[in-house]
């Protein structure tokens, strides 16, 4: 299996001094307190999307073999990383692809029974939801957060405002009824937005004595200044969004 590069760089966190990886944590919880709702910060692991290890079934380790079907090549990728006993964020970023683009490929091989069920309910409502299978109201209805009759006022009040002219968003809406928080939104509309956007460990952030071929590198640094252009437009972005959130909110 190949090493994650994510791996890599926690495991050289944990040989931090614990008064140092102490100091990390409460950091990092206080960031990401700026803009997650406590749904998300306290996730358990086998109910995260992203470090969810799914594993092929019989169909799925068969078409690898055969490709009978003539899929893509990334799918044929992705099933072999399956195979490999991969997580969906070593998929991710030892690739190149977006979580957005992992998501669509996870979804497509669940869809044709390529992944072994079942998957856990909250995998697959999150993969949905980022490869676009799921709208936001979609996605709060099937995690619990809103029901069906909540959906429909929302979708109908959506509808009367915008054939009076109006363009509400319908996260506004489902805020202003107080269906969902702020909090909750503002989390699932970042991980939307960043699911979009591909993610390169900087070369010069490798920790050294890190294994990677001459390949692997040089692919690095031709894609690291893109990716630097491209979060400088995603943080604009991003700061739109939330402005736009705490504008709207009650």
């Amino acid at each position: 299996m190949k090493k994650s590069l994510l791996d890599t760089f926690t495991e050289r966190l944990f040989e931090f001094p614990l008064w140092v990886k102490q100091v990390i944590y409460i950091r990092l919880r206080e960031h990401l307190e700026t803009f997650l709702s406590d749904d998300f910060i306290n996730e358990k692991s086998h109910e995260n999307f992203h470090l969810y290890r799914p594993s092929l079934s019989y169909i799925g380790k068969t078409e690898l073999l055969e490709r009978t079907a003539g899929l893509d090549t990334n799918l044929y990728t992705f099933l072999g990383l399956v195979e490999e006993g991969n997580d969906i964020i070593t998929i991710a970023l030892n690739n190149f692809w977006t979580l957005e683009e992992v998501s669509k490929y996870f979804i497509f091989c669940c869809e044709q029974n390529f992944i072994k069920s079942p998957v856990p309910n909250p995998i697959m409502i999150m993969a949905g939801y980022l490869a676009g299978k799921y709208r936001t109201g979609e996605y709060f209805k099937r995690i619990g957060k809103i029901n069906i009759d909540q959906l429909e006022h929302t979708i109908r009040i959506q509808k009367e405002l915008r054939e009076k002219g109006e363009r509400p968003q319908f996260v506004e809406l489902m805020i202003e009824f107080g269906y969902v928080t702020e909090a909750d939104s503002k989390a699932l509309l970042v991980m939307k937005e960043q699911a979009s956007k591909r993610f390169i460990l900087d070369v010069s952030l490798i920790p050294e004595g890190m294994s990677l071929d001459g390949a692997s590198v040089d692919k690095y640094i031709a894609e690291v200044n893109d990716l630097k252009q491209e979060n400088a437009k995603l943080k604009s972005q991003l700061n739109k969004i939330l402005l736009f959130l705490k504008k709207n909110a009650k």
